[in-house]
């Protein structure tokens, strides 16, 4: 399912950056395997199931129907952009299991192109609203609907063509579990499924035993909801027991007039994704690894938004909430977890039309950007990394954007601002600079987070650095931001810069033959190695 996806979509962020994910559920919805991509994805999936199911009843679900969804409010929702598409299997006439992939379409409407934006207030904003409808009814496709997708979006023949590629993926998994079922039988894989379901939960409850007992507690700064509101306060509590994990978010602000917030579905996935982090049971995820975990937090909050709500740009509090989970345990899991990394996705949207051709084409650029990671007890923090919800995603080539967008990649590289930014016994990893020449007139939309407040530091370390972008016009000036929709001039160069990571423990207890390694090596200078470090100049 995850190759069939990939090799048949036709958007950038999907077949190179791989911003999707695809599983299998079975009858009811609990989660049976999910495949490598977004793990910020992990919860997205066996939520939407269950919402079809109980939206529509099983009378009204019939083999070969094809359901579409993304509501960010329900069945394991996050923006518009992030659709989902479900297949029930059918093995002699019963339902036995679900199909189901989540795919960034990049384009799906909306007041800005791209579909995720910086300053929209309210949903109605940010694009089409698929509430768990059929696309297809026993094998019949709903072409008004297809009609209005193609109406609606800014880029029609790539829309539906990742449409299209996310039903490619759904009946490659029908096919093989059918595959399954007519070599092994109904009993033996529907039994083979509970216990490995079994499984996994006897594998998290043996670490769980192994893990430290206690309550934890932490709090994290979003500074901006992109549009002049801000800061805001992300708090979790977390609570160890021989027998769960439970995280209780009480104490986190309320939604937010700008598109940051994130809804219910998004809390339970960056819950999801942590959690495996730190019980680490060496099984694949699925419905039984979670039966552990207890997640707390009140409605109407940044973690838990409900309708009209703006969600865009929500991923960016998901990455939130999984760190401030990881902020909590990293001196009692010194050997699982991390100081502070640069704690946001950094979208850059980038529209505009083709003047390397006589068609006039528009084109659509989404790009994460990579990051510094923060060191650990005993690591340095990796350079130029997504970040840690963002899983297997990659960067887009620098010859797939040149060919494929009217920019052009002037500099793509490692970025230390110096000033013992990260420094630490482990210090952190460092983020990029990233520069794109306007060939014509373009916009853009950039979305960052942690503009203000650095990643966090453990025991005694320095803090990592913010993210930031600026456009450079032709006399060399430069106006800089994090949050904002622009408009770029042929000639002009927007930069994109990341942060890097927090260092882990003193700098002054860095092993000598480590900084000498790093003068070598360029990563910080050595008179930066004598101020921080102590160590010796000659």
């Amino acid at each position: 399912m995850f190759i069939a996806l990939k090799r048949s979509s036709m958007s950038p962020v999907i077949y190179e950056a791989l911003d999707y994910g695809i599983g299998i559920t079975d009858a009811q919805g609990r989660l049976i395997a999910q495949g490598n991509g977004i793990p910020a994805f992990i919860g997205t999936l066996d939520g939407a199931v269950q919402s079809i199911i109980n939206k529509h009843g099983l009378e009204a679900i019939h083999p070969d129907d094809i359901f579409i969804q993304n509501s960010p409010y329900e069945g394991g929702g996050t923006h518009l952009s992030d659709v989902c598409m479900l297949k029930p299997v059918f093995y002699h006439q019963q339902l036995v299991a679900w199909t189901a992939c989540k795919a960034h379409w990049t384009e799906i409407g909306g007041k800005d192109a791209g579909s995720v934006s910086a300053d929209t207030t309210e949903i109605f904003q940010e694009g089409l609203f698929f509430p768990g409808i059929k696309i297809f009814e026993r094998k019949q496709p709903n072409q008004a609907l297809i009609d209005l997708i193609r109406a609606n979006v800014r880029l029609p023949d790539m829309t539906l063509g990742d449409m299209w590629s996310s039903i490619a993926a759904l009946q490659v998994g029908e096919r093989r579990f059918i595959e399954l079922l007519n070599k092994y039988s109904l009993d033996v894989v529907l039994a083979a499924i509970e216990t490995m379901l079994d499984h996994a939960e006897a594998m998290v409850v043996k670490k769980l035993k192994q893990l430290p007992k206690g309550t934890f507690k932490a709090e994290d700064i979003i500074d901006s909801d992109g549009i002049g509101n801000g800061p805001f306060r992300i708090a979790v509590t977390v609570t160890i027991s021989d027998d769960y994990v439970t995280m209780d978010y009480t104490g986190t602000d309320a939604q937010v007039p700008g598109p940051i917030n994130m809804s219910y579905g998004g809390l339970i996935s960056a819950a999801r994704e942590v959690f495996m982090g730190i019980v680490d049971p060496g099984v694949p995820a699925n419905d039984g690894c979670f039966r552990r975990i207890q997640l707390i937090c009140p409605p109407h909050t940044l973690c838990s938004a409900t309708h009209p709500a703006a969600v865009s740009s929500y991923y960016d509090v998901m990455v939130y909430a999984a760190d401030v989970v990881r902020k909590a345990l990293a001196n009692a899991l010194p050997g699982k977890l991390l100081a502070g990394q640069y704690g946001a996705v950094c979208t850059v949207i980038i529209a505009g039309h083709h003047t390397k051709n006589q068609h006039d084409t528009p084109f659509i650029l989404v790009q994460p950007l990579a990051g510094g990671w923060g060191g650990g007890a005993d690591k340095d923090g990796e350079s130029g990394q997504f970040c840690l919800g963002n899983g297997e995603t990659r960067n887009i080539p620098v010859e797939v954007t040149e060919s494929c967008y009217d920019v052009l990649v002037q500099q793509y590289a490692l970025h230390y601002p110096g000033q013992g930014i990260g420094a630490g016994q482990q210090r952190g990893g460092r983020g990029i600079v990233l520069d794109y020449l306007a060939l014509s007139d373009i916009s853009a939309s950039i979305l960052f987070s942690r503009e203000e407040t650095p990643p966090w530091p453990i025991q005694g370390a320095h803090s990592g650095s913010c993210n930031y972008a600026c456009v450079i016009n032709q006399k060399g000036e430069q106006e800089h931001f994090t949050r904002k929709q622009v408009h770029i001039k042929k000639g002009e160069t927007i930069r994109m810069v990341t942060g890097s990571g927090a260092g882990w423990g003193m700098p002054n207890k860095r092993p000598h033959d480590l900084i000498k390694s790093d003068i070598k090596n360029e990563w910080i200078t050595r008179e930066e190695a004598h101020n921080i470090y102590h160590y010796p100049l000659q």
